[in-house]
Parts: structure tokens; sequence; C-alpha cells
């Protein structure tokens, strides 16, 4: 698998918001959706501990994976139909 980094931005948001790296990195080694981003970045969508989670990330070109930010949810997202 891919070297996965969080950002400054990512990290504050998954502690604001009570998602472990360990969820975050599930949520895009197994999604069960994934869709386009903007600017050309991935959306994983994943139902994990009892929460719908979207985490944002940019894969490079080398294949590494930058987490961008993250949200948890108690309902699902309207654009992922999991």
């Amino acid at each position: 698998m891919a070297k996965i980094e969080f950002d400054r931005h990512a990290k504050r948001r998954m502690k604001e918001r009570n998602v472990s790296e360990e969820e975050a990195m599930a949520s895009i080694e197994n999604p069960d959706f994934l869709a386009a981003s903007l600017k050309g970045r991935k959306n994983a969508f994943k139902f994990i501990n009892g929460r719908y989670l979207r985490i944002t990330y940019n894969l490079d070109a080398t294949g590494n994976i930058t987490v961008i930010t993250a949200v948890a949810r108690k309902k699902p997202f309207e654009s992922a139909t999991i």
C-alpha cells in the first residue's frame, strides 16, 4: 500500500471530529464508495464505528497519499450511495 500522510488541516479536523488515523486509513484502503473531488482529489466514503466518514485525499505521481480533510456524520452523505 502507498505511504499515507496527514496534512496539518486534516490532523486538526480529525481531532475536532474524533476521527482516528486508523479509521481514515481504513476508509482510504477499503472504501464503501469512492468519488472524484475538486482539484483532482478523491473522496473515500466509509461507514465505520457507527458513523459515516468522508476522507478527502490527494494521490501524487509516486503513489503517495496525502489526506486533506475528514468529515464524520451520523447520516449518510447524499453524494455517496453506500
